[in-house]
């Protein structure tokens, strides 16, 4: 049996430490999708289209790793993708606390749903998409952050 696990989130943008925890999850599971949410009610840089291309560009090295938009609610596209394992990543106590209240909001939604938290190495452990957009917003360098196309991408967007 095929072990497939889903990375879901926004990616706005895509980040050195997210693709820590995917390189890492692709080395477990033999298939893994990064599921990549539309987030209307956030206020994104890139649109669900863009974030899918920058993140197949960022992720073309490992083949395991598929690449997915959706808009639905996240156990909905899980039961879609025929999947009962997801993956969280978990920076800091404040995430431990959000990330176990929707761990069991949506074990109760689909009680057969397993999340499984991995933590970033330490030296991705402190990047946050939100942090590197105020950095990047500001003129500060996110080189060291992202993927160097992301990391010209978001520059774009900011400094026309």
């Amino acid at each position: 049996m095929t072990k497939k696990a889903i990375y879901p989130g926004t990616f706005d943008p895509l980040t050195n430490g997210h693709l820590d925890l995917l390189s890492r999850a692709a080395k477990i599971f033999d298939r893994v999708v990064l599921a990549i949410a539309e987030s209307p009610s956030k206020c994104l840089l890139f649109n669900l289209d863009e974030r899918v291309a920058l993140a197949n560009q960022a992720t073309a090295s490992l083949p395991n790793i598929t690449v997915i938009g959706f808009s639905d609610l996240m156990t909905n596209f899980v039961r879609k993708q025929r999947g009962n394992i997801i993956i969280r990543g978990m920076r800091t106590m404040m995430d431990i606390e959000y990330e176990t209240q929707l761990a069991q909001i949506n074990r109760h939604l689909m009680p057969e749903l397993e999340t499984i938290f991995m933590m970033p190495a330490k030296s991705v452990s402190y990047i946050s998409s939100t942090l590197v957009k105020e950095i990047a917003l500001h003129g500060g360098d996110v080189e060291h952050f992202l993927p160097t196309k992301i990391a010209q991408e978001v520059r774009a967007r900011l400094h026309p």
